[in-house]
């Protein structure tokens, strides 16, 4: 339980949060209550948001009564609800979401008495002159305000943090560090890094020093200001009176807070600083901060909005704002106002729109949660951002009768696309693959939009996981009581409470080679477009082979913290998912992760292989040995050592280390932490000692090489009892055997157990590369294999023996699996004088968690819904499609037209990667072609001499087979052939085969070709 007065932090609930806040700004969000003012559409997306960001409280204000307009993006809004007020039908909705956040309402005025309750005021869809007041009340008593806005298709997000601000991180990235090869005596002091690897430092960052030896007046100094002076080199503080540098060191960032300071809303109206959100638009955020004010004034003074697409008002709104540009202040004054781009906002700012409401609402909520925490550098203090490529291409098919309200839930998009894409998306059918995070906000979406809500739309949606705790702060159709429910079902109901017109159909299926018989031609080709929320990149990739070969539209997206990216995938149009892709993680030398660690990183991944490796592999392979014949025959053919290997984990765990009890195993764990921390360590320090020097005259224990020490396993000292613990109680799980959490007597236990002196052995070869471990790697003598086979137990012997391998599972704290990786590894880190790590943060490295928060998902997937619209319309110019890359932290926009794919020839032929040759596989006759009629179609058809066809991994035909099986081959047909090839027999539901081909040209060169679709139903 936390202590009185500390604030305590659900780590099951926010854990992928707080990996992108971290601890301390989690705690200041936990201490800010907020107000949201104006429930429509962009309020109640804000609150959700920060609901389950888990702020102190969230007070909801409204005066106002839900209307038909309102449910085109005010989810939480219900038909029955229409005249209701919208904050009291919201508030039991917001408030499921978050059990720890207090959800209350007020109806009345905003005045000053009731504002200086709050740390952070959020207005939207609030009157110019409304906010004016409550932005200088807000001002005067450092309360921090946020104001956002969206009219159809322009959005609107302002800022005011107070006169100072304390901001403590601008990124929320972890800080670098780098190794240090030389330091001068100079003023100012270079810093040199090992050329390892870039040390990625910035001038103006601040660095500190540890580890160095001689220069030792750097070890504890105060942050120092460096001056990059190249990749590998940068300059310090005068150095020029220290001790001469010897060697060693660390080098590490530190963050260093900064105060920044916020005009108030008046004052930055007059004199405005913008982000820009697209460098395309650079001109546009000055333009619409003069028509915004104009649009103020047009509502004011009508009551209303301009109506849609209305001339006579788009006309009047132009004329407002010149008066607006005539009288404003020379920081606001265009030279020349962008008339066509006011219509533009004329036509379209009585719309409300859910994928413009979710992006401006997931920028708003981070902007409140940086409010909240100082942590992420705040806007500053405009943004203006307009999504006008969504219009139709063609201006001229839009009539003002097909946009005007018709009394129902679509009317806010219908006052901006017209009713005929309405209907359109109603018949929409879309493959939506993942129900989380994405999923569960792009199923929000599709309901509001009114995606395969028409009588012959459909949603597909699949995903095979179940809910668990941690999902619930980010995927936001999910409630407590849902977990352990499958996800793709959960999801599909909830939908429907928003927008019960939703025809969804959940499954739980992977999607991959061994479900297409369920995603097959005739699932494919009914489909208008695939949306993917995955959170890996091989079924992205397999997805994107699937849309590109049934040529159907992709929305392919992607989160990791703060960052977030859309790519919009059209066929013949854009390039695909798999043209591009990211370069491969650098790993990690095993020679570094065996005995040459000097990074938190590296005890970590060793401990998580020291988990596979002694808690799962050699349960799989016992189990293997004990219930496969052919085993042995397996095992033999392995390569190198490998065959050795494998028995001697057969033997170690039904011979050498069988345990019969609970006190066996806690010995095993005994003795192997000894193996692991003093013995091994103890060897190594012999086959290498502190003081060797390497063949160039340097100390071997240098650089990048940390000398180690063996540690003495010490009762009393609660992490060595941890590693026990932990071990002891997997390995009794691996065989079956009961378990306990009797700290005490396991500690009793230990007392009385002893290992023998070790003494290091003088014919252990240590490699110190991985290429002198590759070269060294040798085959064993078959003789000492039988003789090592004679050893084991034959199966016959263990009838009903079994081992339960243990997959690691890093989100049950009560498994010991995590228990085990943080002891193993900061033991290790112990051995080499590395900074432990936390539970926390050993989490996160050990299981490759994906940092996630809800306002970047909410954010993403708004961007994806505004490229739906230009999907659904049909656009055919590449540059109405926007890529898009954002970075809530910074903040940081990037937008870009796709890049058109690359373009290929052979003779005169151009092609590309929605290209390929359609053969028909069945002849007139009704018989099938031979491999010699489709050898002779090509060089017939398109004069190609093929010199080899593949389909898969499966080799069909090349020109330098053996003659004999060539001459057979030649008349098989080609289905028989790939059967008999793969070993499988072709399902009933192939209709078309994927047939890869390399092909000479006429003059005998080399050419590059598309594949083949061979039908063959």
């Amino acid at each position: 339980m936390p202590k009185t007065g500390e604030t305590h932090i659900d780590e099951g609930l926010y854990s992928r949060q707080l990996y992108v806040l971290g601890h301390e700004a989690m705690k200041h969000l936990q201490s800010s209550s907020v107000l949201v003012s104006g429930l429509r559409g962009l309020g109640v997306e804000i609150a959700k948001n920060i609901i389950l960001a888990g702020v102190k409280a969230v007070t909801l204000h409204d005066q106002g009564t839900a209307q038909w307009i309102d449910l085109s993006s005010q989810f939480y809004l219900r038909e029955e609800d229409i005249g209701k007020n919208r904050a009291e039908v919201s508030q039991p909705r917001l408030a499921e979401l978050n059990s720890y956040v207090p959800v209350s309402t007020y109806t009345g005025p905003l005045v000053e008495d009731f504002l200086i309750g709050f740390q952070v005021v959020v207005l939207t869809n609030t009157p110019l002159e409304y906010q004016l007041q409550v932005g200088e009340i807000c001002h005067n008593h450092g309360i921090k305000l946020v104001v956002a806005d969206t009219w159809g298709l322009f959005g609107q997000l302002f800022c005011d943090f107070g006169k100072e601000m304390i901001l403590v991180d601008s990124t929320g990235e972890q800080p670098l560090s780098a190794m240090v090869s030389m330091i001068t005596k100079d003023n100012p002091g270079v810093v040199t890094c090992l050329d390892e690897s870039r040390h990625g430092f910035e001038s103006g960052d601040f660095v500190s020093f540890t580890e160095v030896q001689g220069m030792s007046e750097l070890n504890g100094l105060h942050p120092t200001e460096i001056t990059v002076l190249g990749p590998y080199t940068f300059s310090i503080c005068d150095t020029s009176n220290f001790s001469d540098y010897i060697c060693g060191g660390i080098v590490s960032q530190v963050k260093v807070s900064q105060k920044i300071t916020f005009k108030s809303l008046g004052a930055s109206l007059a004199e405005p600083d913008f982000v820009i959100t697209d460098f395309a638009k650079y001109s546009r955020p000055a333009q619409l901060h003069v028509g915004f004010q104009a649009l103020h004034q047009f509502c004011a003074q009508h009551s209303r909005a301009p109506r849609p697409h209305n001339e006579g008002d788009a006309t009047e709104l132009v004329a407002l704002a010149q008066a607006v540009n005539a009288q404003a202040p020379p920081a606001v004054q265009q030279e020349n106002l962008d008339e066509d781009l006011i219509r533009k906002l004329s036509y379209v700012a009585a719309g409300d729109l859910a994928p413009m409401n979710a992006f401006i609402g997931g920028l708003a909520a981070q902007e409140v949660m940086k409010a909240c925490s100082g942590k992420f550098m705040p806007i500053r203090q405009w943004l203006y951002f307009d999504a006008l490529e969504c219009l139709p291409e063609d201006r001229a098919a839009f009539m003002e009768d097909r946009c005007l309200p018709r009394q129902n839930r679509y009317d806010g998009q219908v006052a901006v696309f017209g009713s005929d894409l309405q209907e359109k998306l109603g018949k929409q059918k879309y493959f939506l693959v993942g129900a989380g995070a994405l999923g569960c906000e792009l199923l929000k979406n599709f309901a509001m939009i009114g995606l395969g809500c028409g009588e012959d739309g459909l949603i597909t949606v699949t995903d095979m996981d179940t809910i668990e705790k941690s999902n619930l702060n980010r995927q936001f159709l999910f409630r407590p009581w849902d977990v352990t429910k499958l996800k793709s079902d959960t999801a599909a109901a909830a939908v429907r409470q928003i927008n019960p017109l939703i025809r969804v159909m959940s499954h739980q299926n992977h999607v991959g080679p061994d479900t297409e018989h369920v995603y097959d031609d005739d699932f494919f080709q009914n489909l208008d477009g695939v949306a993917n929320a995955l959170d890996n990149v091989d079924a992205r990739l397999y997805m994107d082979r699937r849309c590109v070969y049934y040529r159907k539209p992709l929305l392919e997206s992607g989160t990791l913290g703060t960052k977030g990216n859309v790519q919009v995938i059209i066929p013949y149009l854009t390039e695909s998912y798999s043209s591009s892709q990211d370069p491969p993680e650098k790993s990690v030398p095993i020679c570094t992760l065996k005995n040459f660690p000097n990074a938190i990183e590296h005890t970590l991944q060793w401990a998580r292989d020291e988990f596979e490796g002694l808690f799962k592999k050699p349960a799989e392979i016992v189990n293997h040995y004990l219930m496969d014949p052919k085993f042995m025959d397996q095992t033999l053919r392995l390569a190198g050592n490998q065959p050795l290997e494998v028995l001697e984990a057969v033997q170690r765990s039904l011979v050498l280390q069988l345990p019969h009890s609970w006190s066996d195993c806690v010995t095993w764990a005994y003795h192997h932490w000894h193996t692991q921390y003093s013995e091994n360590i103890q060897q190594l320090l012999y086959n290498f000692p502190p003081n060797q020097l390497s063949s160039s005259g340097t100390l071997f224990w240098s650089g990048p090489k940390r000398c180690p020490h063996p540690l003495i396993f010490d009762v009393n000292n609660t992490l060595h009892l941890d590693y026990v613990m932990a071990a002891a109680n997997l390995f009794a799980q691996m065989y079956g055997l009961t378990g306990s959490q009797d700290r005490t007597a396991v500690a009793t236990l230990l007392q009385s157990l002893q290992v023998p002196k070790f003494t290091p052995k003088s014919d252990i070869k240590i490699h110190v590369s991985d290429q002198e471990l590759q070269s060294a790697s040798a085959s064993v003598d078959d003789v000492y294999l039988e003789k090592f086979m004679a050893t084991l137990p034959s199966p016959v012997m263990l009838p009903r023996f079994k081992m339960y391998p243990i997959d690691f599972e890093k989100d049950d704290d009560s498994n010991f699996h995590m228990d085990f990786i943080l002891a193993a590894s900061n033991l290790r880190a112990e051995n080499y004088d590395i900074s432990p790590a936390d539970r926390h943060k050993s989490k996160l490295i050990a299981g490759k968690i994906i940092p996630a928060i809800a306002t970047t998902t909410a954010a993403i997937v708004g961007l994806v819904c505004l490229e739906l619209y230009k999907v659904v319309q049909g656009h055919q110019q590449l540059e109405s499609y926007k890529n898009s890359f954002i970075n809530l932290a910074l903040p940081f926009f990037s937008f870009s037209a796709p890049l058109p794919p690359p373009n290929h020839q052979y003779y005169d032929h151009e092609w590309t990667l929605w290209d390929r040759f359609e053969v028909q596989g069945m002849q007139p006759d009704g018989e099938e072609m031979t491999l010699k009629q489709f050898l002779e179609y090509f060089k017939r058809e398109h004069k190609l001499e093929i010199t080899m066809l593949s389909q898969g991994v499966s080799m069909l035909y090349s020109m330098f087979m053996p003659a004999t099986k060539l001459k057979e081959r030649l008349n098989q047909r080609i289905t028989q052939i790939v059967s008999s090839v793969s070993k499988q027999e072709l399902g009933r539901h192939v209709r078309t085969l994927v047939l890869e081909l390399c092909c000479n040209n006429q003059s005998g060169e080399d050419i590059e070709v598309p594949y083949v679709q061979y039908i063959i139903r």
